[in-house]
């Protein structure tokens, strides 16, 4: 019988990955999706969009932003901020291998 306290629940992993590749995947979709869709997209489709309105899918979209536009735009720099914040990070971490988690290398 084995002390449950003692044994770890999860198997350590070697260390000396290369965390790099994590951050800067990160980092670039969240400028994609913070900067490229919430910021630039959300924009652009309210600035193109008639008096009327512009139809896209089930979506009426007016060229004044409203409260849910804001938000999104709002999001959108938060998330580009970030996904900056992660690539900054990605550029002053070390070099390692390259590695699926939970692999031996």
């Amino acid at each position: 019988m084995s002390d449950l306290q003692e044994s770890p629940a999860v198997a350590p992993e070697d260390e000396g990955g290369n965390e790099r590749i994590g951050l800067q995947i990160a980092g670039a979709v969240g400028l994609f999706v913070g900067w490229g869709l919430g910021v630039f997209l959300n924009v652009l489709l309210h600035a193109s969009a008639h008096s009327g309105g512009r139809v896209i899918g089930w979506v009426r979209i007016y060229p004044a932003l409203g409260p849910y536009a804001w938000a999104v735009l709002l999001v959108g720099l938060f998330t580009g901020l970030f996904g900056v914040g992660l690539l900054w990070t990605a550029r002053d971490s070390k070099v390692g291998p390259i590695r699926w988690p939970g692999t031996a290398y």
